[in-house]
Order: C-alpha cells, then structure tokens, then sequence
C-alpha cells in the first residue's frame, strides 16, 4: 500500500488534473490511499470531496510580488505552513507527495525534502508556475504537457484528464453528442468556449458573427460562461448556454473549436483531434501563446490574437478553414498526433518508476 499527497489547487488547470491522477491511483491499485492538500478558498474545497476524496488545507499564501507589509510576514507565515504539512506527512505516513502547482505546492516540496520525502511534480503549463519552478529544482522526477516546458530533466506524460474525455479518444459519437445538444447531426459544428467564467472577446464576436455562420451551413455550440450578460439560445444551428455540464460531449459534437488556450482545454482537444482557433487571454505572463505554439507550427491549429479575433477574422479565415473538408480533417490528424489521451495512467507510472 502507498500513501500518495497530492498538493494543488486553486484553479481547475490545477484541480482537475490532481482529480484524475487521484481516480487512476485508486483505479490501479484500490488499497492505495489519497489525499488532497489545498486552500479553503481555491475550486479543491468544493471540487475534491464532491469526487470523494479528504481534502487538507493549510492557508492560501499567494508569493509576494513586491516589498510591504505582506512581505515581511510572507516568511513566518510560509514557515507555519511548512510545518503543518510537515505533520500532515508524518501522521498520515504519506510515502509520495506529487504536485500541480498553484498555493498548497510549494509548502507541500519544503516539508517534503525537509523529511526525505520524494517529491514529484506535474507542469501542466509550456511556461512553469514559481512553485513548480522551485519544486523542480530537487524533484525525485517531474512530468510536463508539452515538450517546449523549460525543466531539465523533464519528461513529457502529458495531463491527466477527466475519464469520460480519454473515452471519447478511444471512440466519439458526433451525431448523438449533436442531438444531446439539439442541433442537427449532419452538419459542420463549431464548438466555441471561453472557459467557465467566459471570454468577452469570444462571446461578443460569435453573438455578432452568428448570421455569417449560418449563411456558410456551420452551426454552432457557444458556452458563453457564467459571467457573460448574454442570454442562453436554443434555435436551428446555434445553441447558446452559459454552462456546460457535459464537455465531453460538447467537444464530441464537434469539427472545431474557439477557445482560449488553457493547457487543460489545449490537452483535451488535441487527445480528441479537435483542431482550433486558439484565442490566448491577453493578460498576464502569456503562458497560453506558448501552450500552443508547437502543435500551431505543425499545422493542428491556428492562433489568433485576442485584439484580431473579429467577425471580419470569422468571415475571411474561420468560415474558409471550417468549410475546408480535406484540410480539417489534415489538421484534425495533426492535433491528435500531438495529444496523449493516456496521461493519467502515464503519470503514476513516473511516480511508481520513483518509489
């Protein structure tokens, strides 16, 4: 029997992979024991028990960023937090901690190398995070998305995803995931995303470009998220909803996507063999440009800049790409080629190799 801790959380880039490293371990070897290290106020608290799994928490310490009062605290406080990891990791005999980044990780890498305790570490991002950056550095091993990821010593074992996405890898039905959504079985569908909260860019270009799209025979999934003032839609070839509760069958209905390019979304798609118009958020350390440069210089792809995507973009580039029969189906190839839908069970195999 091993004791896995498996520390991360905050956002779903970093929960949902934790999830389905969490369900393969118990899958493998069900007398395997797991839990979860995260925050009170990340998606963990809400997302890990609903799987059925215990969550430890320990406080949200977000890195200083600049000199203040935060940061002349920041070090006791981080300091209370590697100890209470550090007690979690004795009392529950823990043989392995594996982390996804975001708060809890870094705390969960000190605690660890201060009682010996193997540390592997999962980089789910083409550009790491600075707790993953420091959990590399004496990591026992660590396992990466994509092959551009700057950690030496690396290996690629792509994300862990979501069971009912590595199904549909295996085998998709697009006229029945079609008719789940009430659109017509036959045609050319676009799926378009902007994440759970939404995409204003995305979301008002596709409301404005719906006319273009129907005119050119492609209907259109759009999720629009839950921040979007936009209502939901249900009419021939264009269905609007705020939330989508079953993506794998979203993605199954569909010949492209418009999406940002969060590496969990990228890793889903390209396990599928959904080509995309890649949309990076244009706001922050531009992680998602690099989350897709490989597959987009292969030709599963294209991006598209936050400020370019327009309904002159759809009219002139989408429309075209999408009514391209042979060329969708080449880049849907290209995609595929590039995605792992095993990543999951190739995660715990690195982590099996350290122990």
């Amino acid at each position: 029997m091993t004791n896995f801790l498996l520390a991360g959380g905050g956002t779903a880039g970093h929960v949902n992979p934790l999830l389905a490293l969490a369900d393969q371990i118990k899958s493998d070897s069900p007398t395997d024991q797991v839990w979860a290290l995260g925050t009170k106020e990340g998606l963990e608290s809400a997302l890990v028990p609903a799987r059925g799994y215990e969550l430890l928490t320990i406080a949200r310490l977000p890195f200083p960023r600049r000199l203040g009062s935060y940061a002349f605290g920041f070090v006791p406080k981080l300091l209370r937090a590697i100890k209470q990891v550090e007690n979690i990791i004795t009392d529950k005999k823990i043989d392995v901690v594996v982390g996804f980044g975001g708060y809890a990780s870094a705390p969960a890498y000190l605690a660890a190398r201060r009682l010996g305790v193997p540390v592997v570490v999962h980089e789910a991002n083409a550009l790491p995070g600075w707790a993953n950056k420091l959990g590399a550095k004496r990591a026992a091993a660590v396992g990466v998305v994509f092959e551009s990821t700057p950690i030496k010593g690396a290996v690629k074992v792509g994300m862990p995803l979501r069971r009912e996405i590595e199904a549909i890898a295996e085998f998709r039905d697009k006229r029945a995931a079609r008719e789940h959504f009430g659109l017509d079985p036959d045609s050319v569908t676009i799926l378009v995303t902007g994440g759970s909260l939404g995409a204003k860019r995305i979301n008002e270009t596709l409301d404005q470009s719906r006319h273009l799209l129907a005119a050119a025979g492609i209907q259109v999934l759009h999720i629009v998220g839950g921040k979007s003032d936009l209502d939901e839609v249900s009419e021939a070839g264009y269905v609007r909803l705020k939330y989508c509760d079953r993506m794998d069958l979203a993605i199954s209905a569909s010949d492209f996507a418009i999406s940002r390019a969060g590496a969990s979304t990228v890793s889903e798609f390209m396990a599928i063999g959904l080509p995309a118009a890649y949309i990076p958020y244009p706001v922050g350390n531009g992680e998602q440009r690099f989350n897709v440069e490989g597959l987009v210089a292969a030709g599963g792809s294209v991006l598209v800049e936050d400020a370019q995507f327009t309904p002159e973009y759809v009219a002139s580039e989408v429309i075209p790409m999408v009514s391209n029969t042979k060329l969708l189906r080449s880049m849907a190839e290209k995609a595929k080629a590039f995605g792992i839908a095993d990543g999951s069970s190739r995660l715990l195999s690195l982590i099996r190799g350290v122990l």
